[in-house]
């Protein structure tokens, strides 16, 4: 039966949530899913990032900036997830 991610056979508990790495793992406040460093410190900062953008949106400041961080963030993830 497939559990992991990727459709993997091993328990997802052992494998970041992100990219599937076999690595030591790490939990962010108020999420459930376990990620590597990298993926961990990735996921934090796009945390940010959120926060970061609704807050200059509210506060009608250029968004431009933030948002293109937060691509750049997200393609990283994507790319990451997408070789394993």
């Amino acid at each position: 039966m497939l559990c992991g991610p990727k459709g993997s056979s091993i328990p997802s508990a052992s494998q970041c949530s992100v990219c599937g790495s076999h690595a030591e793992l790490f939990e962010l406040p108020g999420k459930s899913d376990k990620y590597c460093y990298q993926c961990s410190a990735d996921v934090a900062t796009s945390i940010l990032l959120t926060t970061e953008i609704d807050a200059a949106t509210e506060s009608g400041d250029d968004t431009a900036p933030l948002v293109a961080e937060f691509l750049q963030l997200s393609r990283r993830l994507l790319a990451r997830a997408q070789l394993s």
